[in-house]
């Protein structure tokens, strides 16, 4: 698997991703944020989108991160993660951050180095950032504790409930 940087902020570019392959694949046809990719055979198979904080110059902020729906589950997304976000830091970002809305992208973030901040947005997302500040046990339940409270899909739902108190190894 091929993992690239394409661009960097304030530079963007559309990267066109089918829809019905990709969820949120809408959101990277816009020039307004940079993008990274993992590419198997030359075909994308997962990317995120991001660009600076609006007021933090040295954090960069992930703002969509979209995994191929024949690929989910295997590692690609945290793999992706890791790589763009251990790119910024060599890029000059002393952080990065990432807003998530569902407890699987909470554990994909988890295994990429993440940790949730103990902080959510006003548009329900629970805020997390790389590198760290704490990954502890107590902090990683809290956020799990956040979606367990939600109306979640059964899917969803079950996984929070099985789901121990100990953070994922990093990838």
């Amino acid at each position: 698997m091929e993992l690239a940087v394409r661009n960097w902020p304030p530079e963007g570019e559309a990267l066109a991703l089918d829809h019905e392959r990709f969820i949120y694949g809408g959101k990277f046809n816009t020039g307004r944020t940079a993008k990274a990719v993992a590419r198997e055979d030359g075909e994308v198979v997962a990317a995120v989108a991001f660009n600076e904080d609006r007021t933090d110059a040295d954090t960069l902020r992930f703002r969509y991160v979209s995994v191929r729906v024949d690929r989910r589950a295997e590692g690609v997304g945290p793999r992706l993660l890791a790589f763009a976000a251990d790119r910024a830091r060599e890029h000059g970002y002393e952080r990065v951050g990432i807003a998530v809305n569902n407890p699987y992208a909470y554990e994909a973030c988890y295994r990429a180095g993440f940790a949730f901040t103990g902080e959510e947005t006003g548009m329900a997302e629970l805020l997390m950032t790389y590198p760290p500040e704490d990954r502890s046990p107590a902090r990683y339940r809290e956020g799990l504790d956040v979606f367990a409270e939600r109306d979640l899909p059964t899917d969803q739902a079950d996984f929070v409930a099985r789901t121990d108190d100990t953070p994922p190894e990093t990838i």
